[in-house]
């Protein structure tokens, strides 16, 4: 198998959605990006990246996707941040537009994503990253493969990818049990492999590469001391580990259970770890988390994870 990409080497450790404040009126306040972005970069993250599911991807128009890629790319560069461009989109044109745009700004890598609308065959998700990766050029792809994906990819056949591929230099996806990782062991000797945030210390401890971390959405620097933690004391970090998972039983389970998507709660949890003064709105059609239920994510993180806890809310 060959070597990993050079670009693939430099996708390691806590990388931070770029999330959308909006205003009043509900349009996206792209003056707070630049904020948000100097407080990732001030917490010590590894990049940040737009266009993820909590970046609402699935609902921006095409002129305020180009305007968010953008603005975080100026700022991603004033702060020296790497960063990603998330161009998913569920339908095969949309997403090479997005692609071929997102080149343009010269991003560390691009995310891109199967197209959804129906789940399709390996040829059909080979043939597409294969276009993927004409419209990107030099830029390299990281696949965006979660368990919310109407096409979930198998280790089998992420290895066949990773091999066929060499624009294919990372994946985001759910990550697994012990049995996933080993049947893994190919592709994380070639790509970048991120799994959930909240999953972080026991992901590294097995073999991963870093998360597009849902917990620097509760806390930056609460997320970045965390994998530090993973590498000096591995024993620790997974005791807070089994206090992120009391905190989201507590605090985040109900919530979905309700019905609210995981975006929104990420959303949420920003608002919860009062970094930032963004709001648990979302672009419209959907519905945020209601004010209360971000106070009661408050105090669950200072209960059960001080270490990402906001002060004085």
């Amino acid at each position: 198998m060959p070597a990993a990409a050079p670009s693939a080497a430099a996708i390691r450790g806590v990388w931070a959605t770029v999330l959308l404040s909006l205003d009043p009126s509900g349009a996206i306040d792209f003056s707070a990006l630049d904020d948000q972005i100097a407080a990732y970069a001030a917490a010590g993250c590894d990049g940040i990246y737009t266009g993820g599911t909590a970046g609402e991807f699935h609902t921006v128009s095409e002129a305020d996707f180009r305007a968010v890629g953008e603005r975080a790319a100026r700022a991603a560069r004033a702060a020296g941040l790497p960063f990603q461009i998330g161009a998913a989109h569920p339908l095969a044109p949309g997403g090479l537009a997005r692609i071929a745009f997102a080149a343009t700004l010269a991003p560390t890598a691009i995310q891109v994503t199967l197209p959804d609308w129906t789940a399709i065959d390996f040829a059909t998700a080979r043939r597409f990253l294969q276009g993927a990766a004409a419209a990107a050029g030099a830029v390299p792809l990281v696949l965006y493969n979660p368990p919310t994906a109407k096409t979930v990819l198998s280790p089998a056949e992420l290895a066949l990818l990773a091999a066929d591929l060499p624009a294919l230099v990372g994946l985001k996806c759910g990550g697994g049990d012990a049995a996933w990782y080993a049947a893994m062991a190919p592709v994380l000797a070639r790509l970048s492999v991120f799994i959930p945030g909240h999953h972080y210390a026991s992901g590294i401890a097995q073999g991963a590469h870093g998360a597009y971390s849902n917990m620097a959405c509760l806390s930056p620097v609460g997320a970045v001391r965390w994998a530090a933690l993973c590498r000096s004391d591995p024993a620790a970090a997974r005791d807070i580990e089994a206090r992120i998972a009391a905190f989201m039983a507590e605090a985040v389970v109900p919530l979905l259970e309700a019905g609210h998507p995981g975006f929104a709660i990420d959303k949420a949890m920003a608002a919860a770890g009062g970094w930032i003064a963004i709001a648990p709105r979302l672009l419209w059609p959907y519905e945020g988390v209601a004010d209360a239920a971000v106070a009661r994510i408050a105090q669950a993180a200072r209960r059960h994870i001080p270490e990402f806890a906001p002060s004085g809310r």
